[in-house]
């Protein structure tokens, strides 16, 4: 599963989870029920609605699953979802003169992603506009569109070495940026004044370089290892890390300045939009 994502019809939030397993979308229910129905109550409705479907023997709300998306209050809660195609069965229970274009709609968002899946170009190209968009260098989205490719990668090489996503990606990743930086990925976002937001699109020129570094020489230390498991995997990682923290060292010794940066994107999108304006 991928990070919950929040997609737009018209004026309504419609949250979302992408399953890169099934390739296939998941939408919060009561979220489709809002979009269609405008209930001042969309909770209230879609429980009245389930109850009256389950005693019909409706096998579309049996299949029905239940996924921790963001609240209004910002906290994971269980909430119910389903697929395109459970979703266009649910519609049909539902009266409601916004069904048509909401079918339109789901068929475009399972059009978009699953076309970035079989040409993943498409999805390079939306980031390269966005960041277009917020105000950044060319040279700086060359930068990071390097550093996703990078990162994979390096990525890949973990999952050969037998290492879990989720927690023990984000332990080596903290390692690597403790190693490099002298900061854990929480104390890096904290030192720009981050909270949620992705600590690459934040770092300036040279921190994604370094970054780069540290991952491609991990990578290819990898590559010649080939260790199995995370504590094997953790050595590599390291030692690849060390590589970014001698130039991150070098670089500070011949600037006088400290490589890593307070910067943030807002600052730093102010900066490039002004460099334009000279």
């Amino acid at each position: 599963m991928s990070d919950g994502k929040i997609k737009l019809f018209e004026s309504h939030q419609v949250r979302t989870e992408w399953d890169a397993d099934n390739e296939k979308w998941w939408f919060s229910i009561v979220d489709i029920v809002a979009v269609l129905t405008e209930s001042v109550d969309a909770t209230a409705y879609w429980r009245k609605l389930k109850q009256r479907l389950k005693a019909e023997g409706n096998e579309t709300v049996t299949h029905c699953h239940g996924l921790k998306m963001r609240a209004a209050d910002g906290k994971l809660r269980l909430t119910d979802v389903a697929d395109t195609g459970q979703i266009l069965r649910l519609i049909q229970s539902i009266p409601s003169k916004r069904a048509e274009p909401f079918k339109l709609w789901l068929a475009q968002v399972g059009s978009e992603r699953l076309d970035e899946t079989v040409d993943p170009e498409l999805s390079i190209d939306r980031a390269i506009q966005n960041y277009r968009r917020l105000g950044y260098s060319e040279n700086w989205i060359n930068q990071r569109i390097k550093s996703i490719e990078v990162r994979k990668a390096l990525t890949d090489e973990w999952d050969k070495s037998g290492v879990s996503r989720g927690q023990e990606y984000a332990a080596l990743t903290d390692l690597m940026s403790k190693t490099w930086a002298g900061m854990t990925t929480r104390e890096y976002k904290q030192h720009k004044g981050l909270k949620k937001e992705n600590l690459r699109d934040n770092m300036t020129n040279t921190e994604l370089v370094l970054n780069m570094l540290a991952e491609v020489a991990a990578t290819d230390i990898s590559a010649v290892r080939n260790p199995q498991g995370f504590d094997a995997s953790a050595r590599v990682a390291k030692e690849g890390a060390k590589t970014a923290k001698a130039a991150r060292l070098q670089l500070e010794k011949s600037t006088g300045k400290p490589v890593v940066s307070r910067m943030n994107a807002k600052k730093l999108g102010t900066r490039q939009l002004e460099g334009k304006k000279k």
